[in-house]
């Protein structure tokens, strides 16, 4: 039944029982014997009527999308707009799990089929990513797909083919050799072509699949290069032709809401998307240089975020002793380690598993990484004077039981955290140093007396991220002597153990590695190593006397790896080379 569009105003926000009713799909008693039947068990009312044999599934996909104010069409009857078809790459509408249906070129409106009339989280993002004005309709699940079989069938486009597609075009050509002689309205045009926001859509998508945690746009003097950063390794993608540098950076700028015209001073931004109904926080961050803006984008996969401690890759013992660390009733509790090892997502997971009702968390960072259900997180904003000292000093007086401290970096910080600590609360913190014993000293370096060390400090975690090796291509190995000296190993040490290595293949990019996992160290203050804190002894001293009380180093935890077969014997090396 086709509703005019008058009608379909009538119609929207109206029970579903009505809409029906308006309709003409069933009558007034049908809908309210059905209201009884739901009142002794709860469920759908359109599920009831269905059930009940009055109304079709057709029926109330049509009611929902009366409901909606959307129109309902049969995609097999649809004759298919070409136009439309092309502005949707096949990646994007399998995704998603759209068709387009139309384009109105002069209001930059596209109208999408969809199943689902609540999936606003796709059309949001396909606004985002396409920049379109999106109109959506409702279709059968089954339709769709066989439209997305039929128009869609061919193996997906490659980034590789897309470039060779965009090199023969003329239309992006002319802004070759241009330099910064370009204006605001060709900016915009560059932005919106259509081939620059498939290869930047294309890029995304295959970023995200291949849980990229950074992508990399970089200009040269004579090439522009594309590089995802996996299992913190660069991978470069085929490179664009240089001209169209300007084109890309400018469609990313759109895309995070930054200054299209400014193009000296660096900006950064934030864009938000749903791929396959997880969402996804892209960061991004623009930065001129001699030969034009250098993006990178950090990926926040919020679906593949492991905020669970259980997953974090800790052995039961070391798993035992961080939750009894991190129950203290006050305290500072360090997190260590260079960036991008993970610091954030384990000071994450022991939140998430503190955070209940009865407790109260504030955190501060500088940005905030992830949103977290139940946490007061605040963003520190040093260019306004929001820095990690004042912001404590307020936060102190929000009655918290919890405090995330984003990093600790200066004297005044320092001072604050240890007033948080001796007044009752728990301190969450980091600090850049290469192991646990390293972080005293570099406490004492910033001007903090050694007694309030002391006195606060609970436990310094250090941590590094190492690769595992492909199960898809693992295979056993036997060590050479060099590379056991590496560890400071005999053949006698490892008698009776095997060794693993990735072979490479397809699924690891011929890498031999797939996904990574934390190996921790854990450095717990008790009395005597407190003592030797007051007294100011070396990092090796103190170090020493860890380990005799129980330490097990980051290399330790690397080696138990090795003989678990869970990674290699150069990822260890790699991760632990600062190691003594």
């Amino acid at each position: 039944m086709a509703l005019s569009q008058s009608a379909l105003e009538q119609l929207r926000g109206r029970p579903i029982g009505r809409v029906l009713v308006k309709m003409g799909k069933l009558t007034r008693d049908k809908v309210h014997e059905a209201l009884e039947i739901q009142k002794k068990k709860p469920g759908r009312i359109g599920q009831i009527l269905i059930d009940l044999k009055y109304i079709t599934a057709d029926d109330l996909r049509e009611g929902l999308a009366a409901q909606r104010g959307m129109r309902s069409v049969d995609l097999l009857d649809l004759e298919v707009d070409a136009e439309a078809l092309k502005l949707i790459p096949a990646e994007m509408a399998n995704t998603y799990k759209v068709f387009p249906v139309s384009y109105l070129k002069e209001d930059n409106l596209l109208t999408v089929a969809v199943t689902d009339p609540d999936d606003f989280q796709a059309t949001d993002s396909l606004k985002t990513l396409m920049g379109f004005n999106i109109e959506t309709v409702l279709a059968e699940e089954g339709p769709l797909e066989k439209m997305l079989s039929k128009h869609y069938h061919q193996a997906e486009e490659s980034v590789g083919e897309l470039i060779q597609e965009i090199s023969s075009l003329g239309e992006l050509s002319e802004f070759a050799d241009r330099g910064e002689s370009i204006d605001l309205d060709q900016l915009v045009q560059m932005a919106e072509s259509n081939p620059i926001k498939k290869l930047v859509n294309m890029v995304l998508m295959q970023a995200i699949r291949e849980k990229a945690s950074d992508i990399h746009f970089e200009p040269f003097e004579n090439e522009y290069k594309m590089r995802y950063r996996i299992d913190n390794v660069l991978y470069e993608l085929v490179p664009p032709p240089r001209h169209i540098a300007m084109a890309i950076s400018s469609r990313i700028k759109v895309m995070a809401k930054l200054n299209i015209a400014e193009r000296r001073m660096p900006q950064d931004g934030r864009i938000a998307l749903s791929v396959g109904n997880r969402p996804v926080d892209l960061r991004v961050s623009v930065l001129p240089t001699m030969f034009g803006e250098s993006v990178v984008m950090r990926v926040l996969d919020r679906g593949n975020l492991a905020l669970d401690l259980e997953r974090l890759g800790m052995r039961d013992d070391v798993l035992h002793v961080f939750r009894q660390l991190t129950q203290r009733p006050n305290g500072i509790i360090v997190v260590t380690g260079p960036t991008g090892c993970g610091k954030t997502t384990t000071l994450y997971a022991a939140l998430s598993e503190l955070n209940n009702v009865g407790v109260k968390i504030i955190t501060t960072e500088n940005p905030v990484e992830y949103d977290i259900d139940g946490l007061i997180q605040v963003n520190i904003k040093p260019e306004i004077g929001l820095t990690f000292d004042r912001c404590l000093r307020h936060i102190l007086r929000q009655d918290p039981d919890i405090i995330l401290v984003g990093e600790i970096r200066d004297l005044v910080t320092a001072e604050m955290a240890v007033q948080a600590s001796l007044t009752g609360h728990i301190v969450f913190t980091t600090v850049h140093t290469t192991d646990s014993p390293s972080t005293i000293a570099r406490l004492l370096d910033l001007g903090l007396k050694s007694y309030l060390i002391a006195a606060t400090m609970e436990g310094v975690i250090s941590q590094r991220l190492i690769r595992k090796i492909c199960p898809k291509c693992k295979e056993e190995f036997t060590p050479t002597e060099e590379m056991l000296m590496e560890l400071d190993l005999s053949p006698e040490d490892i008698e009776g153990r095997t060794f693993y290595r990735g072979r490479g293949c397809d699924n690891c990019m011929n890498s031999g590695y797939r996904g990574r996992m934390a190996i921790f160290e854990i450095m717990l203050l008790n009395d005597d190593l407190r003592d030797l804190v007051i007294k100011m002894v070396s990092t090796n001293v103190l170090r020493s006397e860890a380990r005799k009380m129980g330490m097990r180093t980051l290399r330790e935890s690397g080696l138990l790896s090795i003989y678990d077969g869970v990674t290699t014997i150069d990822e260890v090396v790699r991760a632990t080379v600062m190691e003594n």
